[in-house]
């Protein structure tokens, strides 16, 4: 019996037309024909100030911690459940992590803790809207507003998704999304720092070519370029964005296909979680999915532990995710101050993923909800 995976990469447009157009047009490396298109397309969709790919999610985040001038003895807020990635752009910069437990419901930063975890100290705040649901973003600009710190949006999960019309990444100064894999739209390894003030466009600019003010050259606004200020090589290979183009194109597409892989998982699970005390992802009021990935909560850790290998006795490969980074040996080490997170360890523990990508076919999900249905609690 083949292996149901929790994850795959998938074809889905012009990807290998497109990886061989850009090898013929002879620029492969970084800011080429494809990047351009990829950022015009997103700054279209998203309605952004700018958009810049970069080689990661994770280096778009450094991105931002450098135009912030994060330096060590600054406090940034962070949900405890997230991939370690969202912090450890900032503690390369020296910065402090502050860990805020997340919504039951949700499973986002609770919006509630954050007045009593900002201090004078405090930066950033950076929420993760998780599996492509958004986070109050009222609540925490309000909150970011009052105290005069940024917003720097993880929405590695989230592009595309919307709450109440509003696209997800669009409230903070910056946001930054992965094309990672495993991620909705994929070119193996990327992502993008998404600047909503434009006031930060220069800077994020001279920033990612290394420092220098190259782009402005290319464009015809200086006769030279030179070193301008701090930076690094955080721009893709031409290649990366002729493949990510070609799904970005395919957006609606990549979407809807997710979106009923979900609703089937929900019409054909709905009644054995009720028999079984499990909880099944929830979508609230106003939000529109970006359909990220499907989980189950079950009762317990013993539970989860015997859903687990109940799953993989049946070649399906159902996983648990985040180990809360308060808990973590770095996260404790650095935090310099337990953190309480109990919602977070409780939903750490109990959470199990169920294999989820586009092309995923009926008959694998026919197999994933037999196995499913087939355990008890």
């Amino acid at each position: 019996m083949t292996r149901i995976p929790s994850s795959r990469p998938c074809f889905v447009g012009h990807e290998l037309e497109y990886i061989e157009e850009a090898v013929r047009g002879g620029h492969i490396s970084g800011n080429g024909p494809f990047t351009k298109r990829c950022e015009a397309l997103l700054e279209r969709e998203l309605g952004a100030a700018r958009v810049l790919l970069t080689t990661s999610c994770t280096h778009a985040l450094e991105m931002s911690a450098l135009l912030l001038n994060i330096a060590p003895g600054d406090e940034v807020i962070v949900p405890s459940f997230t991939f370690v990635s969202t912090i450890n752009a900032f503690a390369l910069f020296g910065a402090r992590p502050v860990f805020c437990d997340i919504r039951p419901d949700t499973l986002n930063m609770d919006e509630t803790l954050l007045p009593e975890l900002v201090t004078d100290r405090t930066r950033a705040i950076v929420p993760v809207h998780y599996a492509g649901i958004s986070c109050d973003m009222d609540s925490i600009a309000k909150t970011a507003n009052d105290a005069g710190v940024a917003i720097v949006e993880d929405n590695a999960h989230g592009l595309f998704g919307k709450q109440d019309g509003k696209v997800l990444g669009s409230t903070g100064d910056f946001s930054t999304v992965s094309f990672h894999e495993t991620k909705n739209f994929s070119c193996g390894e990327g992502g993008a720092l998404i600047i909503n003030n434009p006031k930060w466009v220069e800077a994020a600019e001279i920033a990612r070519e290394k420092g220098t003010n190259r782009i402005a050259f290319n464009r015809g606004e200086v006769d030279k370029y030179t070193w301008m200020e701090r930076g690094s090589s955080w721009l893709p290979s031409d290649l990366l964005a002729a493949f990510l183009l070609a799904q970005l194109e395919c957006k609606e597409r990549i979407l809807e296909l997710r979106k009923s892989i979900f609703m089937k998982y929900c019409s054909r699970l709905r009644g054995w979680a009720a028999a079984n005390d499990v909880r099944l992802p929830l979508i609230p009021n106003g939000c529109e999915s970006a359909w990220h990935m499907f989980h189950l909560l079950l009762p317990t850790p013993e539970a989860r532990t015997r859903f687990l290998a109940h799953m993989n006795e049946r070649e399906v490969a159902a996983v648990f995710h985040y180990i809360p980074l308060h808990t973590s040996p770095m996260g404790s080490r650095i935090s310099g101050k337990p953190s309480g997170c109990p919602v977070t360890e409780r939903i750490s523990a109990t959470m199990a993923r169920l294999p989820y990508y586009d092309d995923l076919s009926d008959d694998e999900l026919d197999r994933v909800c037999e196995a499913v249905q087939s355990f008890r609690v």
